[in-house]
C-alpha cells in the first residue's frame, strides 16, 4: 500500500504543532483584546454560496465535493458526451471546501442576524482549501486567521486593522511591510479608460503584478482586449509613487477623489501613533478577491521572499450577496502558514518549546503504583510529567528519556520507597538528589517558572 499526503498537504508533529499554537495564540490574544469574538463555521458549504464571490479564477479554485450515491445517474446524457465540466458540475456536486472564511462569514451574517449585535466583531481560526498549485508558501490546505467588523462604516477600522497587523508581527519578532490601497481607485482607472464592464480581469491583472513583471500584466491586458493607450494610463498609474499623482490623474473621476479622501482619512486615524513596521500607499495593491470595495491591506514580511502573510479590505455589499440587509464590514487574514515557515526560516520559534516533561522511573514492577500516585501529585502542582508504562531495563527508561528530552527525571526503587523518597536527577546538569515528593516539587518549580 502507498501510504502518502494528498499534494499540498502536511503532517504536523508535536513539536510543529506547538510551535503553530504559539502563532494561533498570539493572533488570538490581540483579536480578543481589540474586542473581537469567536465563531466556527462548518468546512462545507453549499456551491451557491461560494460560486461568484471570489472572481471567476477563485471558483476555479473551489474544491467541490461529489455528491452521495450514483451521482452519474443524475447527469443529463448530452452534458456527459460534450464533457462540458462546467455544465456538469451543478449536476456531480452542490457543497463545496471553504476556499476562505469571508464568504462563509457573510452567509453566517444573514442566517443570524436576529442573534448578532452591530457592529459585530468576530474572528474566526479555522483551514481553508484551494486547489492551487503547490509550492513555497502556498499550500492546498492552510489556516487563515480572520478578523471582520460588520454593521459599521466607520474608517476607524481600517486604522484599527493596521494596528492590529502591526501589533502581532511586533509580538511574533516580524518585520513587515504594511500596503494600503483603496478598490476605488482602481475602479477610477477603469472608468478613465472606459473599461468598466473589465474592473475584474483589469484587477486580477494588475494582481499578477509582483509575478510575472508588467511585461506579463500587458501580455494579459492585450488578451484582454484593451487598447496601447488603455494599457499605457494603466502603466502610468501602476508607476505612481506618491497619493498626489494619483490624485492629479483622477482629477475628474468622482469615486477616484472618494478612495483617495478615505486613505487620508485612515492615516488621519493613525497620526501620532507609533507603528513598529513600515505602513506604505502602493497603487499596484490590487487583492483579486471582487467582493473589495474600499480600502485594501497586504502585509508582506521585510526579511524573506514569501509573498503575501496577510491581508484584508472593505466590503461593503457582501451580506447583500445572501439576501441580507447592506452591511459595511472591514476585514483582515492574518496568512498562519506563511507566518510559520518564514519564523522557521528565521529560528524565530526556537523560543516557542514545549515544556521539558519530568519522567518517573521505576526499578521495578512493583514500585509502579507508587510512581502512579507521585504522578498524580506531580500534575497537581500543574507540572507537565509522565509514568513510564513498565518496568523495563533502566538502559531502556533512560533512552527513552533522552528522546523525549526530560529535564527533570524520577527514579523509584526499594530505597525510595521504603524511605517514601525520590531520587531525581536533572539531565541538563547531571545533578542529582534524594529529597521527599514535596522537596521535589519545588526542585521543578524553581528551575522551570
Amino acid at each position: 500500500m502507498n501510504v502518502g499526503l494528498p499534494k499540498g498537504t502536511r503532517d504536523f508533529g508535536p513539536e510543529e504543532l506547538f510551535k503553530r499554537r504559539y502563532i494561533f495564540n498570539t493572533i488570538q490574544k490581540y483579536f480578543e483584546l481589540y474586542g473581537y469574538s469567536p465563531i466556527e463555521t462548518p468546512s462545507m458549504e453549499n456551491l451557491s454560496t461560494l460560486l461568484g464571490k471570489y472572481g471567476d479564477e477563485g471558483d476555479q479554485l473551489l474544491f467541490k465535493v461529489l455528491n452521495n450515491g450514483d451521482y452519474l445517474k443524475k447527469v443529463p446524457g448530452d452534458i456527459l458526451a460534450d464533457k462540458d465540466s462546467t455544465k456538469a458540475t451543478k449536476h456531480l456536486a452542490k457543497r463545496g471546501l471553504r476556499y476562505d472564511l469571508t464568504i462563509p462569514f457573510a452567509r453566517y451574517a444573514v442566517m443570524h442576524r436576529n442573534d448578532i449585535n452591530l457592529p459585530f466583531k468576530r474572528y474566526q481560526i479555522q483551514p481553508v482549501w484551494r486547489a492551487d498549485r503547490p509550492q513555497k508558501g502556498r499550500y492546498q490546505e492552510f489556516f487563515q486567521c480572520d478578523a471582520d467588523v460588520i454593521g459599521a462604516d466607520s474608517l476607524q477600522y481600517e486604522a484599527e486593522c493596521v494596528l492590529l497587523f502591526d501589533q502581532v508581527f511586533a509580538e511574533l519578532g516580524l518585520r513587515v511591510d504594511i500596503r494600503i490601497n483603496n478598490r476605488k481607485l482602481l475602479s477610477a482607472l477603469c472608468q478613465k479608460i472606459n473599461a468598466f464592464d473589465q474592473l475584474s480581469s483589469i484587477t486580477t491583472a494588475i494582481d499578477k503584478l509582483d509575478k510575472v513583471g508588467f511585461e506579463g500584466v500587458q501580455n494579459i491586458l492585450e488578451k484582454e482586449g484593451l487598447s496601447h493607450d488603455q494599457i499605457n494610463t494603466i502603466e502610468q498609474y501602476l508607476n505612481a509613487e506618491h497619493l498626489q499623482e494619483i490624485a492629479d490623474m483622477f482629477q475628474h473621476e468622482e469615486e477616484g477623489q472618494q478612495g483617495i479622501s478615505e486613505i487620508n482619512q485612515v492615516y488621519t486615524f493613525l497620526d501620532g501613533k507609533t507603528l513598529q513596521n513600515k505602513l506604505t500607499f502602493d497603487p499596484t495593491l490590487a487583492r483579486g478577491l471582487s467582493y473589495y470595495t474600499g480600502a485594501i491591506l497586504e502585509v508582506r514580511s521585510s526579511e524573506a521572499e514569501m509573498g503575501s502573510i496577510g491581508g484584508g479590505g472593505r466590503y461593503d455589499n457582501l451580506t447583500a450577496l445572501f439576501g441580507g440587509e447592506k452591511l459595511g464590514g472591514m476585514g483582515i487574514s492574518f496568512g498562519a502558514e506563511r507566518i510559520y515557515d518564514i519564523m522557521e526560516e528565521l529560528h524565530l520559534l526556537d523560543k516557542a518549546q514545549m515544556e521539558a516533561p519530568v519522567l518517573i522511573l521505576t526499578l521495578d514492577e512493583k514500585y509502579h503504583a507508587y510512581g502512579f500516585d507521585i504522578l498524580q501529585q506531580l500534575r497537581a502542582k500543574g507540572i507537565r510529567s509522565d509514568l513510564y508504562p513498565s518496568g523495563a531495563k533502566m538502559k531502556k527508561q533512560m533512552k527513552y528519556a533522552n528522546r523525549i528530552n526530560a529535564r527533570y527525571i524520577m527514579i523509584l526503587g526499594p530505597e525510595e520507597w521504603e524511605n517514601k523518597e525520590i531520587a531525581i536527577k536533572n539531565m541538563i546538569t547531571g545533578k542529582q538528589y534524594n529529597v521527599n515528593i514535596d522537596d521535589a516539587v519545588d526542585i521543578i518549580l524553581e528551575k522551570t517558572e
